[in-house]
């Protein structure tokens, strides 16, 4: 299986804990459909354990910058586990790191603004 590049038009919040992720789903669900869809893609950056620890815990998918051979054989073991995986960062994201302390409605609000 061939890496594949983030060439989807789909919006992407980069969460960092789990009342982001809650309120990512929520902001979603509202703006969107009720019952809200989301992939979850772990970024393992250039971090070759990282991501093939990931594809061994069968995450439902994986994020690797580095190395283009090294990723050929991630994506290969990926493939083998039925882990998507991709090999680009996505350049429209929202990335909520800044938000870390932030409240779940502060939270909600952002991404409720970035998906419309």
């Amino acid at each position: 299986m061939p890496p594949i590049s983030a060439g989807s038009t789909d919006p992407v919040i980069i969460i960092h804990s789990l009342g982001q992720a809650i309120a990512a789903l929520t902001a979603a669900a509202r703006e969107a459909v009720p019952g809200a869809r989301f992939s979850a893609l772990l970024d393992c950056s250039d971090n070759v354990g990282a991501a093939l620890a990931a594809i061994r815990l069968e995450i439902e998918g994986v994020v690797f910058i580095g190395r283009a051979d090294v990723a050929g054989r991630l994506a290969d073991i990926a493939g083998q586990y039925g882990v998507r995986f991709e090999t680009d960062r996505r350049a429209t994201a929202l990335d909520l790191g800044e938000d870390f302390f932030a409240s779940g409605d502060s939270v909600e609000r952002r991404c409720a603004e970035f998906l419309r």
